[in-house]
């Protein structure tokens, strides 16, 4: 007896079609990904005001998008550099 076919999880993000990286999100799980990271770049600028830190705020501003990229990585199409042809 064969064990039934595993299916393979849909990507949360599609690599880009130029460049390196990831573009839009196919699934909903990809766009609440990235409107978290909207909120949270938000939240560092009302929370950790950048005039009065720029340090302090650019250094959470890293963190978010060390995170968006950890679940691009993890959810979605790997990336590799896509040259065009011109």
């Amino acid at each position: 007896m064969h064990a039934p076919p595993v299916a393979t999880p849909k990507p949360w993000f599609k690599a880009k079609r130029l460049g390196w990286g990831w573009g839009a999100a196919l699934t909903w799980q990809g766009w609440l990904a990235y409107v978290a990271y909207a909120v949270a770049v938000l939240a560092c600028a009302l929370l950790l005001p950048p005039a009065r830190s720029p340090a302090i705020f650019a250094l959470a501003v890293v963190g978010a998008t060390a995170a968006l990229l950890a679940v691009c990585w993890r959810k979605g199409e790997r990336p590799r550099w896509r040259a065009g042809r011109g």
